[in-house]
């Protein structure tokens, strides 16, 4: 059958391969999905395997490897790779380990609290209540409320 192909059309079989290849990627083109890009990688195995001298049943099984290949390995990480949104930096992740003074008292069970980190006022929260003017520790934040612990936590048991 493919000699009838390679007949009617003048062209070698890698040539054929070449053209597939070519067919698939201007396919993938239009529709990115990045299937088409793989099986049309997977068509250059096909002709790399023709321009080897391997009969057609052998360059079948090289453009299944390629495909069975490309799909697992690389279809995933190109895929990850396009729709990976950055990450927006917060102006909070600057505040991770600093120091600062508590300006309004840290109640738990009220949610309320203030501290001053850098010269700059935040809303802060802590799993303890602490008292006005005592030194945080900024642990993390939730949005614009900075989490924080006692700068020493041994100064609760004196």
């Amino acid at each position: 059958m493919m000699n009838l192909l390679t007949q009617s059309l003048g062209l070698p079989l890698p040539a054929l391969w070449l053209a597939l290849a070519f067919v698939l990627a201007i396919l993938e083109i239009i529709v990115p999905t990045f299937v088409c890009l793989c099986f049309s990688a997977a068509a250059v195995f096909g002709m790399i395997s023709a321009l080897c001298g391997f009969d057609l049943a052998y360059q079948m099984v090289a453009f299944g490897i390629g495909i069975l290949l490309t799909l697992l390995l690389l279809r995933p990480r190109l895929i990850a790779r396009l729709y990976a949104k950055p990450a927006l930096p917060s102006r909070t992740d600057a505040l991770h380990g600093k120091h600062g003074q508590v300006t309004q008292a840290i109640e738990p069970t009220l949610g309320q609290g203030r501290i001053l980190v850098d010269g700059q006022d935040w809303a802060a929260s802590s799993s303890a209540s602490v008292s006005l003017g005592t030194t945080v520790v900024v642990t993390g934040a939730d949005g614009i409320i900075l989490h924080v612990r006692k700068e020493h936590e041994d100064d609760d048991r004196a």
